[in-house]
């Protein structure tokens, strides 16, 4: 089984570029990859209205600095280190993709921080079905990311290259809504993601990562929201992670993928809301 733990990992923390809003208990809110703290606009504005929400950029993502080289356990070194420097004792963890696991990991490694954890497109022993990329795949992405930046949501961008690109692997519902998340969010983290931070995940997904057997420990309430049409991280993947942990809600939304939070906002935020009002002791102080 590998981990995320590494005799080679950094022995100090860097400062994370980080998002605090509203007032409340504390949520603590992972990007993925790529990603970066506005990624999380879709949690943070609404939760934000009634807890305290900290979206950091991760080490190597946004405006967080990078080492040359680091390893994916440097990346729970770093939240420590914004908690403590928070005085933040006890936190809800929501993670979407990448920073699901984060939130997995770091409710292994310190368990009377974490009160309960919200993950969303992400496993404990993550794989893809994502198809293979050929040129045009390339060429049609380009042309839709570079027009949907000018013009985000253009319809007639989204017919004639959002359905004919990568973007189509990530959404199902190609609504103006979602290439609107993409144009203000999802261009910008890429373009601000380091060399660094993807060889650091590059590494950890070639080494096997997988943490299935270790998710029993994990005693805190878990919400899991799955993309069924997911492809970057398999839904069925979640759904075995879900499996594995003891006091799991899982909702699997159909016709949607990875970034789905984007797709059905609505709806997603609905069912994190009714979760929280099932679960009052996660957000207790």
């Amino acid at each position: 089984m590998t981990t995320l733990s590494s005799s080679q990992a950094s022995t100090s923390a860097v400062p994370l570029a980080t998002e605090i809003c509203g007032q409340g208990f504390p949520i603590l809110c992972l990007h993925g990859h790529p990603g970066n703290r506005a990624s999380m606009a879709v949690f943070t504005q609404h939760l934000s209205q009634r807890f305290q929400t900290i979206a950091p950029d991760l080490r190597g993502y946004g405006g967080s600095p990078a080492p040359q080289h680091f390893q994916m356990s440097d990346h729970l070194l770093d939240l420590e280190a914004l908690l403590d420097r928070l005085a933040i004792s006890r936190a809800l963890v929501l993670g979407w993709s990448l920073g699901g696991i984060l939130a997995m990991e770091l409710a292994l490694r310190r368990p009377e921080r974490v009160t309960g954890l919200i993950l969303i497109a992400t496993a404990a022993r993550p794989w893809s079905t994502h198809p293979r990329v050929d040129w045009q795949d390339e060429v049609y992405t380009g042309l839709a990311a570079v027009l949907n930046w000018l013009h985000p949501g253009w319809q007639w961008n989204i017919d004639t290259f959002g359905k004919r690109s990568l973007f189509r692997y990530l959404i199902q519902q190609h609504t103006p809504v979602a290439y609107q998340y993409i144009a203000a969010a999802a261009m910008p983290a890429y373009l601000q993601t380091s060399k660094a931070a993807s060889r650091a995940l590059n590494t950890a997904i070639r080494q096997g990562y997988n943490r299935l057997a270790a998710l029993e420990q994990i005693q805190c309430p878990t919400l899991m929201l799955i993309g069924e049409a997911d492809r970057h991280i398999a839904a069925a993947s979640s759904l075995e992670t879900a499996q594995h942990l003891r006091a799991c809600q899982v909702h699997c939304y159909p016709n949607v993928a990875h970034l789905f939070p984007w797709e059905i906002p609505t709806q997603v935020l609905a069912d994190i809301e009714a979760w929280l009002q099932q679960h009052p002791q996660v957000i207790a102080g």
